[in-house]
């Protein structure tokens, strides 16, 4: 019998422009929690273990921060995203 291993998007994000198209995709969606998620996995394909120390954050609440019940303030998300080597920014919205 075949075991069907759960798709887990950390494992494809190999490097800094995977990462970027994802969080567009993300903010596309405009959906919180699919974005944090993003966040999450690009977080979780460069380890946890490392950024929890760079960050000077508990591991554990970091995972617990990102995970789909998580809701990590807004200083967090900041700081893990330029950890991250990434930053927000805001553009006016093209109304159709």
């Amino acid at each position: 019998m075949e075991t069907v291993k759960d798709f887990d998007p950390a494992e494809y994000i190999d490097n800094k422009e995977v990462a970027v198209e994802y969080l567009k995709a993300a903010l596309a969606e405009n959906d919180t929690k699919f974005l944090l998620r993003a966040i999450g996995d690009i977080a979780r394909s460069k380890g946890m273990v490392q950024l929890s120390q760079e960050l000077n954050l508990d591991r554990k609440g970091l995972y617990k921060a990102f995970s789909p019940e998580g809701n990590p303030s807004f200083s967090t998300v900041v700081k893990l995203l330029d950890n991250l080597g990434f930053r927000l920014s805001v553009e006016q919205k093209v109304s159709a």
